[in-house]
């Protein structure tokens, strides 16, 4: 093993010079390249760079909600800022990364609480959300307090995915039922239980993965010493296996994919579209894709989509 491997450079000031953020993780600075500081924990990014343009592109491809197109928009930019962050660690680079996240979770609060309802309602909703996020930005700018930061972010992406279980269970399963009703037997559209079904097990596939990057997070950041102990043992390229943060953003940025197509599958759902979109999920090791049947998106008013 040891003509496979090679050893990580002592840490060092790189390129970008004086660390700024207040934050830096269990990945060492300047370790594996003179320009840039954290390797792994930038790279890992692409991941939502690749997840956001495929949302985006089957957002105008299917005539999906803009809203979910808005949603995608901000998912790439928590990518590129967290590259910047993590490849500089200078504080605004941090700042980027870590509001675009607030932002973006914003986005699938307004498509939540705003479906259905009257364009006063919605903009109202949209002030109070704006006036929310203003204040966490204010806040955290005078604070630099990461635990506020992860702490805002935890309550509103609970928010969000508690939220749409309770859609889920109280309002689209009845009016899957009823719409099942009136159906003849002879039809090919999947019953409610098995679209709720599916949407059930694609929940807990997301926040199983959602929730495993979180643990990994946590076990990085607790035991760090000993993993940065255990890399330099087993040396370079192999030891990259070993860089939590990095497994953070690649777990975090699938489960955050998941539950944005979930919640774009429950409002097509909502408006009476299962007959003409599906979700593409043939197993676990897919990503979900809500999709016309047919393959042809149909055209029509629709004065819920926003």
């Amino acid at each position: 093993m040891s003509s496979l491997s090679f050893p990580y450079h002592e840490p060092r000031e790189g390129f970008w010079g004086e660390k700024t953020s207040t934050l830096n993780f269990c990945e060492e600075d300047y370790v594996m390249s003179y320009y840039c500081a954290e390797v792994c924990n930038t790279v890992t990014n692409i991941l939502f760079l690749w997840l956001g343009v495929r949302g985006i592109r089957d957002c105008i491809k299917y005539n999906h909600p803009s809203i979910f197109l808005a949603t995608f928009v901000g998912y790439i930019v928590v990518g590129i800022g967290s590259t910047l962050f993590h490849g500089t660690l200078k504080y605004t680079m941090q700042l980027v990364d870590e509001l675009a996240m607030i932002y973006t979770t914003f986005f699938m609060l307004q498509a939540t609480f705003a479906y259905g309802r009257s364009l006063r309602f919605s903009a109202v909703l949209a002030v109070t959300l704006f006036a929310t996020a203003y204040f966490i930005t204010a806040r955290y700018y005078y604070t630099k307090d990461p635990k506020f930061h992860q702490d805002a972010y935890t309550v509103l992406t609970a928010l969000v995915v508690f939220s749409n279980m309770w859609i889920l269970e109280k309002k689209l399963r009845p009016s899957l039922k009823a719409r099942d009703a009136k159906r003849p037997s002879t039809t090919t559209v999947p019953k409610a239980d098995e679209i709720v079904s599916q949407m059930w097990k694609m929940v807990m596939v997301g926040l199983s993965i959602f929730l495993g990057g979180y643990l990994v997070w946590i076990l990085d950041n607790t035991y760090c010493n000993t993993v940065r102990r255990w890399r330099h043992q087993i040396q370079l390229p192999w030891a990259v296996v070993l860089e939590g943060h990095a497994w953070w953003h690649l777990m975090t940025g699938i489960g955050a994919y998941y539950y944005i197509v979930w919640r774009t599958w429950i409002q097509r759902c909502l408006d009476g579209d299962e007959d003409k979109f599906t979700l593409n999920w043939p197993s676990v090791f897919n990503l979900p894709q809500v999709r016309p049947i047919n393959g042809k998106v149909a055209v029509k008013e629709d004065k819920k989509r926003l």
